[in-house]
């Protein structure tokens, strides 16, 4: 038989370790939630912080255009896709977040007006102010931890400057062990890959087109319906050159078509992304 002032020793003790074991819980911290974005325009900076601690120390930068293409889509065409897909790629790799859409892109001359600046409400700005500000941004990144800057291009026509920038930015990073990257699949998947995905569909040459045709208007329609004019589409007269349609015909467009792209660009660019910083 126990002493009673044994018995209430430990019932003491038990009750001061209890106490000791729920101020140390209290004091450790819960373990962060996963974040419901993988935006970073989204994000406040202690949240951004704790991120790129926790391992998410790429960042997608993606690259859009304000350009006409044709009467049926809207000006933002680049950017809203390239938004989308950013956003599919970044939660395939689960170690990625997304920079805010670079809109502001070369996009022809203002005088005299050439390419699409022939056509009201596209954005041009000069090549070199375009590499100096996605320098700049790739600059900041890495300042914040990110160690794998990913631009992805949308629109053809500034490939050559994001080249330039990207070999400018691995010479200067050399010692710092960040990298920038540009994965050559996104573009090339979102424009001959996906002509061939559509031509074992049964789509014409002369439908996919090159810009604003059948191929730019189905992707579109997969992942932001609302900015193709769908009704004027299907019911208007064919269009050409001079509406901004360049060797294609968007009227059997569908989003089920382009999903088959989106599909294709998001599978193959997380590939090459994963193959390319596994290298580290």
């Amino acid at each position: 038989m126990h002493h009673p002032f044994l018995r209430a020793q430990t019932t003491l003790a038990g009750l001061l370790l209890l106490m000791a074991s729920h101020a140390a819980w209290a004091q450790t911290p819960p373990p962060p939630h996963p974040l419901p974005t993988v935006f970073l325009e989204d994000l406040t900076w202690t949240e951004l912080r704790d991120q790129v601690r926790l391992g998410k120390t790429t960042i997608l930068v993606p690259i859009g255009g304000t350009e006409q293409s044709g009467p049926y889509v809207a000006l933002g065409k680049h950017n809203a896709r390239v938004k989308a897909l950013s956003q599919r790629i970044a939660e395939g790799l689960g170690n990625a977040l997304v920079a805010p859409v670079m809109a502001y892109v070369p996009e022809g001359g203002t005088a005299p007006t050439t390419s699409h600046m022939r056509f009201p409400g596209t954005i041009t700005v000069p090549d070199e102010v375009f590499k100096k500000t996605l320098e700049s941004a790739a600059n900041s990144f890495r300042v914040h931890g990110f160690q794998n800057v990913v631009f992805l291009g949308d629109h053809g026509g500034y490939l050559k400057d994001v080249q330039q920038v990207v070999a400018q930015l691995n010479k200067s990073w050399a010692s710092t062990g960040a990298r920038a990257i540009l994965p050559e699949v996104y573009y090339a998947t979102s424009s001959e890959g996906y002509a061939q995905i559509l031509r074992q569909h049964g789509i014409r040459d002369d439908e996919i087109g090159t810009h604003a045709g059948l191929a730019d208007t189905a992707l579109l329609l997969a992942v932001a319906p609302h900015m193709v004019r769908q009704e004027a589409m299907r019911s208007g007269p064919k269009v050409g050159q001079a509406d901004g349609v360049y060797g294609g015909d968007p009227h059997r467009a569908t989003a089920e078509l382009g999903q088959l792209g989106i599909d294709a660009i998001v599978s193959k660019t997380v590939q090459a992304l994963k193959a390319a910083t596994a290298t580290r």
